[in-house]
């Protein structure tokens, strides 16, 4: 069995970061983890790449073919259904590598996630190779000082998670950036009551009513369902990056199918004897 993060979020919420930061922090743990770029659009990244898809396609070349006429975002578009033609490149790529865990560090653009087929069908192949999925998707903190900002990212989110259909883990990006007055705040973000939050928002800036009630309609969607829930990550914080890395293994199942006896703490048999207070199972090993 194998195990993957797919890295999705907006553009600009950190998933480079996310990459470069978890990779480190897996080394430093001992625990190997390798990289993919599966944006056609990167410039750099500070991290080891262990795939590219520019080796495959690059978005400047979809935007200069004059048969194709494409800009930015229908560049991109193109590149990532080019690689829905090609899963047998990224196979070759994932099948030179004795590793068994691999982030996918995805595009930005949203409509991938949303209403295009594209990484779908992506996680269906990394399925049938045997891969275990988990989607991180990635908001950045920043939406924290606006209430609706927070409700449209949530809403982002949700659709990600309906579109995927994979185990689903959303994140709190840039937290550590934030300052103290946004971070006194954080806590109303990750157990929100949102009905009450777009309240107060809403009358401070006099909106009109009916903005009130369809922002407040969706919000109970949310609440009603427990739909959607962010965890705070903070690079500065080595404790919070291993809580989040267990979360996300938790999620995927990660090491419950390894041998139980390399995850037991290991016992000196002659000490265990000579203990009074020792447990005897009753079975010979």
């Amino acid at each position: 069995m194998r195990y993957a993060q797919l890295v999705i979020g907006p553009a600009g919420c950190g998933k480079s970061t996310y990459c470069s930061n978890f990779s480190k922090h897996c080394e430093a743990m001992r625990r190997s983890v390798q990289v993919v770029n599966l944006d056609p659009a990167a410039e750099h990244f500070d991290y080891e790449v262990m795939a590219d898809i520019r080796d495959l396609i690059q978005i400047d070349d979809a935007m200069e073919d004059a048969s194709l006429n494409f800009g930015p975002n229908g560049g991109l578009v193109f590149c990532m259904e080019y690689l829905a033609q090609n899963f047998e490149w990224l196979q070759e790529q994932l099948d030179d590598q004795e590793d068994d865990y691999i982030l996918f560090d995805c595009p930005g653009q949203i409509e991938l996630y949303t209403h295009i087929p594209v990484m779908k069908q992506l996680v269906g192949k990394l399925q049938d190779w045997n891969f275990r999925v988990c989607a991180v998707f990635l908001l950045d903190a920043q939406f924290l000082v606006d209430v609706s900002k927070y409700l449209s990212g949530s809403l982002t989110a949700l659709a990600a998670m309906v579109s995927l259909e994979v185990p689903h883990v959303n994140v709190l990006s840039k937290v550590d950036l934030l300052g103290k007055s946004a971070r006194k705040q954080l806590d109303r973000y990750l157990e929100p009551d949102l009905n009450e939050l777009l309240t107060a928002e809403f009358q401070d800036k006099a909106f009109g009513p009916k903005f009130l009630s369809l922002n407040k309609a969706m919000a109970q969607l949310l609440d009603d369902f427990s739909l959607v829930h962010f965890l705070p990550l903070d690079y500065n914080d080595e404790d919070n990056m291993t809580d989040l890395l267990v979360h996300i293994d938790q999620t995927i199942q990660y090491g419950e199918d390894l041998d139980t006896r390399e995850m037991r703490d290991p016992v000196d048999p002659e000490e265990d004897r000579d203990d009074p207070g020792g447990f005897d199972s009753g079975f010979e090993v």
